[in-house]
């Protein structure tokens, strides 16, 4: 099986398993990864997570010209502006994932740093999260707030619509957003009862020994 062929499973079976918990559903949700010419795999518009077929991924070329595949979701801007902007950037997950929605439009979160920190691992995998405000799905204005990053954020939440995670590999994308719904999920559930979260000092010391993204 060839490197691509790998790569095209290796998609929808993280996906599935995403779909299968319960982390986005209906045909809400997409995901791409880079390919070894440089081109991009997308999951096409109005698929399920549970159902994609490797054959049908949308395929793109390096000049990010559509060559092969059904039509990508329609929010290419997002996954593009990702790629634009992190060099780092070899997969890009977007989920519809209920905890970090619902905390998204909670009145007194940081629009600037949008999970608390409850655990370790959503600032080692995450770093700041930065809330973005609400877009009508596709807008290209998506990727222009993304852009606006200057690629300084790995992860950005759409508010009232879902999280947007870009990460080294599609294995890496998939596990980190699913840390920041888990995250999400643990303020939710201890809103209002004062929970007993990590210490500036707590949160400088993983920043420090995991090299974590943070004073950005």
């Amino acid at each position: 099986m060839s490197d691509e062929a790998q790569l095209r499973e290796q998609i929808c079976l993280l996906a599935k398993s995403i779909f299968d918990r319960g982390l986005t559903g209906g045909s809400t949700g997409n995901i791409s990864a880079r390919t070894g010419d440089g081109g991009l795999l997308v999951s096409p518009t109005g698929t399920s997570f549970g159902r994609l077929d490797p054959g049908k991924l949308s395929r793109f070329d390096a000049t990010g010209s559509l060559i092969d595949g059904d039509p990508p979701t329609k929010e290419m801007p997002l996954h593009s502006a990702f790629y634009e902007t992190r060099s780092s950037a070899g997969a890009v997950v977007h989920l519809h994932s209920c905890h970090s929605v619902a905390l998204s439009m909670m009145p007194d979160i940081d629009d600037d740093n949008f999970l608390p920190p409850l655990t370790p691992y959503g600032i080692m995998k995450l770093g700041k999260v930065k809330l973005l405000p609400f877009f009508l799905p596709g807008d290209p204005a998506m990727g222009d707030a993304v852009r606006g990053l200057a690629g300084k954020r790995s992860a950005v939440m759409l508010a009232n619509h879902g999280p947007v995670v870009a990460a080294k590999d599609v294995e890496a994308a998939c596990n980190a957003i699913e840390e920041l719904e888990d995250t999400a999920r643990l303020a939710m559930m201890t809103r209002g009862l004062s929970p007993r979260g990590l210490s500036d000092a707590h949160v400088q010391a993983l920043v420090t020994k995991f090299d974590v993204e943070w004073d950005v």
